[in-house]
């Protein structure tokens, strides 16, 4: 009986693995196809850019002209005519515009190159989500590792600030924010090449901090780092602190925001300061200062940038709704 329980059960394990076989031959013919369609609509879409670019000159130089006679013609353009072309042409160049956005989304869902950090950092590797939930789902994991590292970093770099005071501390704190940042930088190139618009200065500013920390991390314990080191923990739990409630409002942020770019400043007058010091010998001191002023530059005019964006954009609106 027993026996006979055990060849059942290996029969209907057997027909599962028929059905499983059957299945997977089908999702590789499936995928070679998928992978077909994917290179066709890959090169179509280099072609159709390629193409546009090439109208898009033309019609350029065609606009230039288009109040001109052609030279074999005995015939000028009448001004209706050529008001005729000049919409004709503007129309068609609104239209490419509107594809080349399309053509964006489109490159959002199939397989890409990628950039030269991921490139060096991952090697040819295919990093594209082929999917809205996949994409949607790794967004949202890079979000919950921010805000989990985040309130990590602020709570170490406040145990270094008032608790613990070691260079060794200090030390684990600065290799956290380097892997943190560079971590960050190889996850938002992803993202970015699965079609998320991050661009400008915010992917660069995780670079910037990257090099930042390194550089702390590389500083002996001497005089010139114990004069900083409270100064710049105490800037490091601010900007952690910071960044665990910037889901809000941006007008609410606003304060607080220009507070922590003019408190980089200070950081770089600090460290400037502090190259005039007789015993400052060390190179980090002048490097440290000179990364927070370019912190300092590219998050200000960045936000100032912002703002004003925004201003214009509500202006525009209001101008409509008017």
């Amino acid at each position: 009986m027993a026996f006979q329980e055990c060849w059942e059960e290996w029969e209907l394990l057997d027909k599962d693995y028929q059905t499983l076989q059957e299945t997977h031959k089908l999702y590789k013919q499936q995928l070679e196809e998928v992978i077909k369609l994917q290179n066709s609509c890959l090169s179509s879409i280099e072609r159709q850019k390629k193409k546009y670019k090439e109208l898009s000159n033309n019609l350029g130089r065609g606009l230039d002209r288009v109040c001109q006679a052609d030279a074999r013609s005995p015939h000028r353009c009448e001004p209706l005519e050529n008001e005729e072309h000049t919409r004709d042409i503007e129309f068609i160049k609104e239209l490419m515009k509107e594809r080349q956005n399309i053509f964006f989304e489109m490159e959002a869902f199939l397989p890409k190159k990628n950039g030269l950090y991921l490139t060096l950092v991952l090697g040819n590797v295919n990093v594209t989500l082929l999917s809205k939930q996949a994409k949607f789902a790794y967004k949202d994991e890079y979000e919950k590792f921010k805000l989990c590292l985040t309130i990590i970093l602020l709570l170490i770099s406040f145990s270094c600030r008032f608790l613990l005071n070691s260079r060794v501390a200090d030390s684990m704190f600065n290799f956290l924010l380097v892997w943190y940042y560079c971590t960050l930088t190889i996850r938002e190139s992803i993202l970015i090449n699965n079609g998320s618009r991050i661009k400008g200065w915010w992917v660069m500013h995780h670079y910037v901090s990257a090099f930042l920390s390194g550089v702390m991390l590389t500083w002996p314990d001497s005089k010139m780092y114990q004069l900083f080191r409270n100064q710049f923990l105490s800037f490091s739990m601010y900007q952690k602190g910071f960044q665990s409630w910037m889901w809000r409002g941006l007008t609410f942020l606003l304060p607080f925001l220009f507070f922590g770019h003019f408190w980089q400043l200070f950081n770089a007058i600090t460290l400037f300061k502090l190259t005039d010091h007789p015993e400052c010998k060390e190179w980090q001191v002048s490097m440290c200062g000179m990364t927070f002023l370019v912190l300092f530059l590219g998050n200000f005019l960045t936000t100032v940038r912002v703002i004003y964006q925004k201003q214009k954009q509500r202006g525009e609106k209001a101008k409509k709704q008017l």
